[in-house]
Parts: structure tokens; sequence; C-alpha cells
């Protein structure tokens, strides 16, 4: 395989980063702005094997152990129970209001790790461990405090000042003296959706979700040691205005999380049941919708936030900021992280994790997943052993996708690979975006422009070899 070393590009290379202010342009938004992957995997899940099963992964968790230096971990905890259903939701969920079910849960979690913790040499140190959901706080504090704990003896963690445990937080289901009950248990990081504080916003989606609430719930956290809050939005929601979104963006600044992540919805009801209940008549117009993005970025720039790219914004000093001027930014599952050298180890239903050369993703539906781990197996759905061209790609998209430029030269002397002939194959691709500026290309090397950074998958995507070449524009 090639010797890729994923995260940290050599520091000439890294200089070349621009963490400016993106340039907005509507048109070039408008044109080249089509639906496709956002790359927190290549290949991506579509792509995965369903004959990819138990005896795959065991392999590539012994190739991981077997590295000259094997990398440290990252912990992914999946908790699909909603107690009401958001309307444009498109997660991996299940709505219920019976809070039983919570502890059942976590109790076959605890078996999967069992099996699968013992697979890792004792050594290699937990760096990171996000639950994400669902709602993770669906479970309550005694099951998610006996959950770490559980993980904290089945794996070594690393110390407090070099781990970050995070968890995705519903402001409705939660009060502000939960918040010091989870830093008690060991959370640093905290997630709020928020998506909008528009009335008639929150009434079209199904999330009621008063300011008030959640500025408390937010600074608690905050008061209790969280060293990280991060908020989310949503633009192109039903109902949608200027006016509304400018007036969130306003509260949203009065909070001053450490990152905001501004999400595009994508309205895509014959996939996603819930969104059914969504009138398209009530979106935004295409136009009306990258207005609205905008004006995101405007308001949050204007505010010190640092464009970090694919909807996401960060403090100057938070370590996301930090890491991408130093060029040590990362993107998986979890989205962007400082931790750029890592195997992602996934627990529970629709849990990916990506370890070695390999991907592996559990049973989306929770009764396959649950019987897997009844039957004493390692709930394996599908997955993919990456080949070379796979790992290859995947290297260069990272790089795009983080530091947003690909010196080929100094990624054949990284990877050990012939890297000009992916670069000829993408040339008719990169040829229209960088026709509109988007991207400027010198011989060997691919450099995304502050027109393109708000279209940095669109540009990554002429590297999938998996992907159709797209249209011509007119």
């Amino acid at each position: 395989m090639i010797g890729v070393k994923a995260g940290r590009a050599p520091c000439a290379y890294r200089a070349r980063m621009s963490t400016g202010r993106p340039r907005f342009d509507p048109d070039l938004l408008a044109r080249h702005d089509t639906p496709g992957p956002r790359y927190t995997s290549y290949p991506t899940a579509p792509h995965f094997d369903a004959a990819f099963g138990e005896s795959a992964l065991r392999a590539a968790i012994a190739r991981s152990n077997d590295a000259l230096i094997p990398r440290p971990l990252s912990l992914y905890v999946h908790v699909p129970f909603c107690l009401s259903p958001c309307f444009y939701c498109g997660c991996t969920r299940i709505v219920t209001r019976d809070t039983a079910r919570g502890p059942r849960y976590a109790e076959r979690l605890r078996r999967e790790i069992d099996r699968i913790a013992p697979l890792f040499d004792d050594d290699r140190e937990v760096v990171q461990l996000h639950f994400g959901g669902g709602t993770p706080n669906f479970l309550d504090e005694t099951t998610l405090a006996g959950l770490v704990g559980h993980l904290r003896y089945a794996f070594h963690f690393a110390d407090e000042a070099h781990s970050d445990l995070s968890i995705e937080i519903d402001p409705r289901s939660t009060t502000p003296a939960a918040m010091a009950m989870l830093r008690d248990i060991g959370f640093n990081r905290a997630s709020f959706g928020i998506q909008d504080f528009d009335p008639d916003v929150q009434v079209a989606v199904n999330r009621v979700q008063p300011f008030e609430a959640t500025r408390d719930v937010l600074e608690a956290a905050r008061a209790a040691g969280m060293r990280s809050i991060n908020v989310d939005l949503i633009y192109g929601l039903p109902k949608q205005t200027l006016d509304g979104f400018r007036a969130t963006l306003e509260k949203v600044v009065e909070l001053r999380p450490d990152r905001v992540a501004v999400y595009s919805y994508a309205h895509l009801p014959q996939m996603f049941r819930p969104q059914k209940r969504i009138d398209a008549a009530d979106l935004p117009s295409p136009a009306g919708k990258i207005a609205l993005l905008g004006l995101a970025i405007e308001r949050l720039t204007a505010a010190g936030y640092v464009y970090i790219g694919m909807d996401h914004f960060a403090l100057p000093f938070d370590e996301l900021a930090v890491a991408q001027r130093r060029g040590g930014l990362h993107r998986n599952f979890m989205g962007y992280t400082t931790h750029a050298d890592t195997d992602l180890v996934g627990f529970g239903a629709s849990a990916i994790s990506r370890i070695a050369d390999a991907y592996a993703q559990n049973p989306r539906e929770l009764g396959l997943w649950e019987a897997a781990v009844d039957s004493g197996r390692l709930p394996v759905w599908r997955g993919l052993v990456l080949d070379d061209d796979d790992q290859l790609r995947a290297t260069l998209i990272q790089d795009l996708m983080c530091q947003g430029e690909v010196d080929f030269d100094a990624l054949s002397r990284r990877t050990g690979a012939e890297t000009l002939p992916v670069l000829e194959a993408a040339r008719p691709r990169l040829a229209a975006l960088e026709a509109d500026g988007l991207v400027a290309c010198h011989e060997h090397r691919v450099r995304v422009t502050d027109r393109g950074r708000l279209l940095l998958r669109v540009v990554a995507a002429c590297f999938d070899r998996y992907l159709a070449p797209p249209p011509a524009h007119a």
C-alpha cells in the first residue's frame, strides 16, 4: 500500500493556505454548487461494499496495530434517539418518548465496546471522543457517565489537556444544571443545535426553541468549564427570510460561541420521510438561499469569526483556526478536527470507523445492530479496503479540503506514488473552475482561490474517480 501520512503537510506548503474571508459571488455559487459529496471520507459511504465483514474489520485493526508508528484513536458513539422529529432532519434517528430505551441501548454499546477494544494494542491513546446522534442527551446523566467510564476502562485515554470529549446537545431537552454534570463526567466540548431562532421557522420545522432557554444552557456549559462551545445553524429552511436570519445571526454573535457551523438544508423528501412534512412552497428560492449564506458569511466574519471551510467558522484563537493556520487541520466523519492522524472507531447503530486502510460501517437499522451485538458478533454491515489509488486520492482530497492547495510533486514525495496522471485526468474538470477563477493551476500545483473557498467540495470532486463527469456549464 502507498505510504500515506495524513494530516500535516510540509511547512513551506502550509504557509500558502488562505485564512482570509472567502469571496462571496452568488452567480458563481448558483452555477457550480450542485449536489455532491461533502468528503468526510473518500471514497464516500455509498461506495462501501457489503462483502466487507467482521473478519475484514479484524484484519484492518491488526494492520493498524502493526504500523511502524501506530496512530492514536478517536472514538465516536452514535445515540439514535430523539424525543420529537425535526422535519428537516436527514440523520439516522428514532423518535420515541420511551426514555427506558436509553439504558438498554447503552448496555449493548458496552458489549460492543468489550468486543472491539481488546483488538487494539493497550498503548494506543484515545485523544478524541464524540457522542453524536440523534440526541445524545436523550441518555440520562447516570447512563452517560457509565458509558464514558466504560470506555475509559476499555481504552487508554490521553490526559485532559490532550484529549477532546465532546457531545451534541439539544437545548430543548436539558437544563443548565445538567451542564455541570456533563463536565464532571469529563466532557470538555459541547455542540448545541439551534438551526434558527425565528419563531415562524421553528414552527415550520417542528423545533420550537426559545432563545432565552438556549442562552441559559450555553452559558451554563461555559461556566461549568467547557473549553469549546459550538452551535449549529441551517440556511435554506422553510419560512426563512433575510430579516429573520439576520436576527438569528445577531443572537448567535451575542452568545459568542467558539465555533459556528452553518449548514445548507437539502430538501430530499423522497429520501428522508420527515421532510415530507415541509411544504416546498415555503422554501427560499435558490437565489434567496444563496443570499442567506452570503448574509451568514458577512455577519460572522464581521464579528471576528474565521472561515474554516465547508460551512464552519471559528474564533481566531480557537484550536480549529490555529490548526488551519499551522496546517494541522483534518477532516473526518465528525467534520473538521485538530486530531490529524488518528484511527476512528465508531460504536452504535450506523456508526462508521476508519481504521488503517479501511472503512467499516455498522447497520443503520437499530434492530439489525442489536441482533449482531446480541449474537456476539462485531456489528459490521459494510465497508471498504482502500486500494492504492483510493489512498492517494483520499490524501489529495484531504489536502484540498483542509489546506486549500495540492502540490503534486510534494504529494509524490510524501506518498511514494506517481501523482501527475491523477492531475492530468482531472484537468478537463478543473478547466471550467479555473476559467471562473475558482482555482489556480500552476503546472503541478492546484490552489483554491478566495473565490473558490465556498466550493471546496466541487474542487475536490474533480479528483473523485467514482463520480461521472459533470455536465458542461452554459
